[in-house]
């Protein structure tokens, strides 16, 4: 329901929260947030408030953790963005002096599951909580089903290409584990009550802020550019027509937000933007203030101290905490003029100006190519335009190509409707709920798809999205596609995972890859008695390489030469992205990535090291056991650009890419190297004598490997048989290993083993030859160390 803001009072926190007054930076509530107070605090029902961006809407949030808090329960707040969960953890010490206790809990950081049991407010990205929520069961996650209260910033992720299907079915898992109040916050949308039907949201406790409530009206436009030929060049020109912008505001000491596509480019637009603007005599800077002076001076970044003593600084998610930090402060003050800004800074920092001009509404991503950017993202940025207390209006501008300017102007006019995004992603999404045991059966499936926003999108837009019984045949038809590829198993209407369809999900596979995986471990399998193994590293790179996550890769003109360089003439039934992809992991083992594959080769291979550990986990279920030992040492040698020989020095805990690579320079190549070396030896090798110490130490538990032949005999005759037995003894550290013997290359025995001490049966007879070569073969599936193998050779006579 819509709400005006010239019918509502404002409310006194101190009214209505004296516990938690000095929570709140402000002693009066708003209009919006005093119209949302009664459904808040005086229902236990869930909420939905769309509002204009900079409207308050962080208070809300705030107001339905209180009420929690207040009766001893636990609130979750799902922010859009990892960045986004650290700026709360700072801003919310507000709670912690109250005595309650905030926790954070992302990818970057280790788990404390102790403190998450305790934590009063937790602060998760949806990716972390739909882990969470995936582990509920498991002693380290339990506490996600202790949730009272689940606040949803910025629901209208749920649009995401790339994000918001796992924001819908996290969601919907919680409620179906712990029933908590959810209440969900966003930007201005206009088919909120999709959203309130989804979340079961009635209408006393559903909100559509409009503009009105916007602390400083909005002027919105766009603006085009002539298109040329050359893409470097029209940044150019986007960048003049942004600054044509942006001058008359600055002018007049107000403040411009440039936004751009990437971290390069903010640093770029801001070292041409200063000389232009010089030239161009625009008053700005502020290098004769000697206090501001001393502080640039303490900024990491050379070029960024540079630049804000001249007016102009950048902000992107790669500079240091403390860089970041001090560029915001000084733009809210007023002394950086002009910022240049990825589109991170428009996702709940509160950083408004009076002009917000997006230079590019194009990226390159190196998952995708080029792409548009994202509505959700535009309307975002331009939100930003306008200071509360310092502008009577803000003005904002999308600068495009003129083939895309009507596209922007139905944007700006008649905003985003939020859609699902679940649809391209139900059938991963169908067997991650099967294999977590929260559908059993043919009608669970039904059930938990009408917990879906996909569900509550179809009733109303029936047109757009399979409905009725045509939605009901659509998972009908997904289901008997699982069952079809091995995912699921169906007995009657009973449905339950595959070991397959388990490991799929627990790694967040799309099925085609989880199947391409599948199929590689079967032909480990199939063929491990060969004389040879095999699979060789080029079959497991090859094999993330076609993953369908990098099906979107492309390989722009300047990167074919440095991929065939890579390459050569191998590897052509792949597409040229995932030659791309290839080519950066094959290069990167021994750390010489081409520069041309440099701008895009670490999120490539960020996302080809995720997929190597599942490929290692389902070598390791469906395979012998060496092969996901050979996983391992692949899967080291791309994170850390280390030679096969050496790789098993990254075992060691404390020695990475660049110790490894110093250790290796002096011939110590291995654990055991490093051990016989001590800690003189290693020291030698250029490590600091107090982390030598640490690194034999840590080299001292891993293991150490010995094969007792006992009483095997050198020769036997031919046509007789005995039976041996051969102890492998570890006089190092415990680790998980796999046993295997062979005769002549052809496999006897097989024995997965937790060494310790382990004694295997080995017979002896004397066959149609005149020399057995018995081989006794140790690798360790989870250590990136080599197979340790020892022979004995008996002669038939």
């Amino acid at each position: 329901m819509s709400r005006r803001a010239d019918s509502e009072p404002t409310v006194a926190v101190a009214e209505v929260l004296p516990e938690f007054a000095d929570a709140f930076p402000f002693e009066r509530f708003n209009e919006m947030q005093s119209a949302a107070l009664p459904a808040l605090l005086n229902h236990d029902d869930n909420v939905v408030v769309s509002a204009p961006t900079a409207s308050g809407k962080t208070a809300l949030a705030e107001i339905a953790i209180c009420r929690t808090l207040d009766a001893g329960g636990t609130a979750l707040f799902l922010a859009p963005l990892r960045a986004l969960t650290n700026e709360k953890e700072s801003e919310w010490e507000r709670f912690e002096e109250l005595g309650y206790s905030v926790y954070v809990v992302t990818g970057e950081r280790d788990l404390n599951p102790r403190r998450a049991e305790r934590a009063d407010i937790l602060v998760m990205t949806p990716e972390k909580a739909d882990s969470a929520t995936r582990k509920h069961d498991s002693r380290r996650y339990q506490f996600i089903t202790d949730v009272d209260c689940c606040v949803i910033d910025e629901v209208h992720l749920l649009d995401s290409d790339r994000r918001g299907a796992v924001l819908e079915v996290t969601v919907s898992r919680l409620r179906r584990l712990c029933s908590p109040r959810v209440v969900a916050l966003s930007a201005t949308m206009s088919n909120i009550d999709d959203v309130a039907d989804w979340l079961d949201a009635g209408e006393a406790t559903t909100f559509a802020f409009g503009d009105e409530y916007r602390p400083v009206p909005l002027n919105a436009d766009v603006k085009t550019y002539t298109h040329g030929e050359n893409a470097f060049a029209d940044k150019y020109r986007r960048l003049y027509r942004a600054l044509d912008l942006a001058e008359p505001h600055i002018r007049e000491e107000g403040q411009a937000l440039v936004f751009v596509s990437s971290r390069q480019d903010t640093v770029q637009a801001a070292k041409k933007a200063r000389d232009e603007l010089t030239e161009r005599d625009v008053p700005m800077g502020a290098r004769g203030d000697y206090d501001f002076h001393n502080d640039a001076a303490d900024l990491s970044n050379d070029t960024l101290r540079q630049s804000v003593l001249d007016g102009v600084g950048f902000h992107h998610a790669g500079l240091a905490r403390e860089d970041k930090n001090r560029v915001e402060q000084w733009f809210k003050e007023g002394k950086v003029q002009l910022l240049f800004s990825t589109s991170t800074l428009a996702w709940g920092v509160n950083l408004p100006a009076r002009c917000v001009v997006i230079r590019d509404t194009k990226l390159h991503d190196p998952l995708e190519g080029e792409v548009d950017m994202s509505p959700l993202d535009i309307l975002q940025m331009l939100g930003r335009a306008g200071r509360p207390g310092y502008d009577d209006r803000g003005y904002a501008w999308v600068v495009c190509d003129r083939g895309d300017a009507d596209k922007y102007r139905k944007l700006l006019r008649d905003g985003k409707e939020i859609e699902s995004r679940l649809a391209a992603e139900l059938d991963a999404h169908l067997n991650a709920e099967i294999a977590l045991g929260t559908i059993r059966d043919v009608d669970d499936v039904m059930d938990w798809l009408g917990t879906t926003f996909y569900y509550a999108r179809a009733q109303s837009a029936p047109d757009e999205y399979a409905a009725g019984s045509a939605l009901r045949e659509r998972v009908s038809d997904t289901l008997s596609e699982l069952v079809a590829d091995g995912f699921v198993e169906q007995d009657g209407l009973a449905v339950e995972p595959t070991r397959l369809g388990q490991l799929a999900s627990k790694f967040y596979l799309r099925l085609s890859t989880a199947r391409r995986f599948a199929d590689l471990a079967e032909r480990c399998e199939a063929q491990a008695g060969g004389d040879e193994d095999p699979v060789d590293a080029e079959d497991l790179l090859r094999a993330v390489a076609g993953a369908t996550e990098f099906d979107s890769v492309s390989a722009r003109s300047d990167e074919e030469d440095a991929v065939h360089a890579v390459l050569g003439s191998t590897a052509e039934d792949l597409s040229a992205g995932q030659r791309k992809v290839l080519a950066i992991l094959r290069s990167g083992m021994t750390g010489t990535t081409p520069s041309e594959l440099k701008s895009d080769a670490w999120v490539i291979r960020q996302n080809a090291l995720r997929l190597l550990a599942a490929l290692r986990a389902f070598l390791d279920a469906l395979a012998p056991g060496r092969f996901a030992n050979l996983a391992c040492r692949v899967e080291a040698r791309v994170e850390n650009g280390i030679s096969e020989d050496a790789v098993g020095l990254t075992a060691i805990d404390g020695v990475g890419q660049g110790r490894a690579r110093s250790l290796a320079a002096e011939g110590l190549r291995s654990p055991a190297d490093v051990v016989e070396a001590g800690v003189d030896g290693v020291a030698a090798a250029g490590v600091a004598s107090g982390v030598a110490e640490q690194v034999v130490a840590n080299a001292r538990k891993l293991p150490v490997v010995s094969v007792d032949w006992g009483t095997f005999p050198d020769s036997i005759a031919a046509g007789d048989r005995a039976m041996r037995e051969v102890t492998v003894s570890n006089e190092g550290g415990d680790a998980r290993a796999t046993l295997r013997v062979t005769v002549n290359g052809r496999e006897m025995t097989t024995k997965p083993s937790y060494l310790g001490e382990a004694t295997l049966p080995v017979a002896v007879f004397g066959a149609d030859t005149d020399e057995l070569r018995f081989t006794v073969e140790v690798v360790f599936p989870d250590l990136p160390l080599a197979p340790i193998t020892d022979s004995r050779t008996v002669s038939v006579r």
